[in-house]
């Protein structure tokens, strides 16, 4: 293909006229000239070719005619305008195109979004894998148990599976993880004792990954649930009332147990009234100042969370959590819940389920300077795996444009078991 350009000289030579066949390199750099013809005007052809090469003789880089600025600007001045590339023609409208008066419209907000650079330039909302909570599911087995209901998701033998997870994780940027036990049944109780059992699985796994990773951020779980053989977040009195400050006691032993082990942040996920200052008092007394409470600000009694109970085998023996989780139909709540987790020093707050929780996510962004932290849960995950299964939807795009919409609603960090997978994504990998 070749181009020309024109360069009028206010020299007596007239114009010289470049014409370059481009080769196939970008780096075109060089050029020399192949023939001088005179007629009434001085033309030079030139060829260009690779950089440091030419086609016949390598003859150095491209000539230049060797004017000044001042030169340069004499030929402007003096109407000798270079040549350049025609205005390109305007693109044709198919046939049948109706032909009208433009709108008289000044604001065509169409024009902030014509090209994908354009579009990058004005994008409000990003996303990166520092956004991202992975949650893992532990067991005390060596191998690793797929889930049925979470497709991609395992129940990871502590010493093997999990620690090989966290670096996956870490490869692609995603450097948090929160943990939840499958505890064996054998050590389930009424009052959840082994949820503050400082060598029970989760603090041995802190141990293990904080010896093998000291940077990475591990979130821990704050309930009674995977340890009770109620299968309730508190202690059930026997007319099925969940007793509130006799499970926060529990749950102060919890946290400082995790703390010990060495976790970051412990996430009080129970919905027990009053208990994140009670944790947070606990932890100061023992010297864990350091260690963050995100407390569960707003969980919802959702029907979203069944795949996550059949990880955990925590479904409850009877009942169900709607004395202490949210009523889904309550927007107005999840103030009063805020005021009383900032009020009792919480660090960050956390809104369950994500998705079909934007309103209440914003709500806290709009009232709270805290960090907010959106959960995007296991029947949101099950949903999207299902429908790229069954090829209803494209599975990467749908992923990505949850996440990015958790993260518009105000979320600063997302809990997603799609962490890994949107990591690899937005690192730009293919497995």
């Amino acid at each position: 293909m070749a181009s020309v350009a024109m360069l009028n000289s206010p020299c007596n030579i007239g114009a010289v006229k470049f014409e370059v066949k481009v080769k196939s390199s970008p780096n075109l750099l060089c050029a020399r000239p192949s023939s001088i013809r005179l007629n009434r005007r001085r033309v030079l052809t030139i060829r260009a070719s690779k950089e440091g090469h030419d086609n016949e003789s390598g003859s150095g880089p491209l000539r230049k005619m060797g004017l000044t600025d001042e030169e340069c600007e004499a030929a402007i001045v003096a109407g000798k305008v270079p040549e350049a590339p025609p205005v390109p023609p305007k693109p044709a409208a198919p046939a049948g195109t109706p032909i009208v008066s433009s709108l008289p419209i000044n604001r065509r907000p169409r024009r902030n979004r014509r090209s994908p650079a354009v579009r990058a330039a004005f994008q409000e909302t990003n996303i990166s894998p520092a956004n991202l909570v992975y949650p893992l599911f532990i067991h005390e087995g060596e191998e690793d148990t797929p889930i049925g209901a979470m497709p991609g998701c395992y129940r990871l033998g502590w010493r093997h599976g999990l620690v090989e997870e966290v670096a996956k994780a870490r490869d692609v940027g995603v450097n948090s993880i929160v943990l939840f036990p499958k505890v064996p049944d054998a050590l389930k109780t009424s009052t959840g004792d082994e949820a503050y059992n400082e060598n029970g699985l989760v603090p041995r796994s802190i141990r293990l990954l904080k010896e093998k990773y000291p940077d990475l951020v591990i979130y821990t779980d704050v309930a009674l649930d995977p340890y009770s053989s109620d299968g309730h977040d508190g202690i059930v009195r026997e007319d099925g009332v969940i007793m509130n400050d006799e499970t926060v006691h529990q749950l102060c032993k919890q946290a400082v147990a995790q703390a010990r082990a060495g976790a970051d942040v412990v996430s009080p996920s129970d919905m027990m009234d009053g208990r994140v200052g009670a944790i947070r008092t606990a932890l100061d007394a023992e010297g864990f100042h350091h260690v963050s409470i995100m407390s569960y600000t707003a969980k919802y009694a959702s029907s979203f969370y069944g795949p996550f109970r059949e990880a955990l085998d925590s479904n409850p023996r009877f009942g169900d959590k709607k004395t202490y989780q949210m009523n889904p139909a309550n927007y107005r709540e999840a103030l009063v819940e805020l005021q009383a987790d900032e009020s009792e020093g919480a660090d960050i707050l956390l809104v369950k389920p994500g998705l079909p929780y934007l309103d209440i996510i914003r709500l806290l962004r709009d009232k709270s300077p805290l960090p907010i932290a959106a959960y995007q849960v296991s029947g949101e995950y099950s949903m999207i795996k299902a429908g790229g299964v069954l090829k209803m939807i494209d599975e990467e795009r749908v992923m990505m444009e949850s996440l990015m919409c958790l993260r518009r609603a105000g979320a600063d960090i997302i809990l997603t078991y799609f962490a890994l997978q949107a990591g690899r994504c937005l690192c730009g990998e293919k497995r």
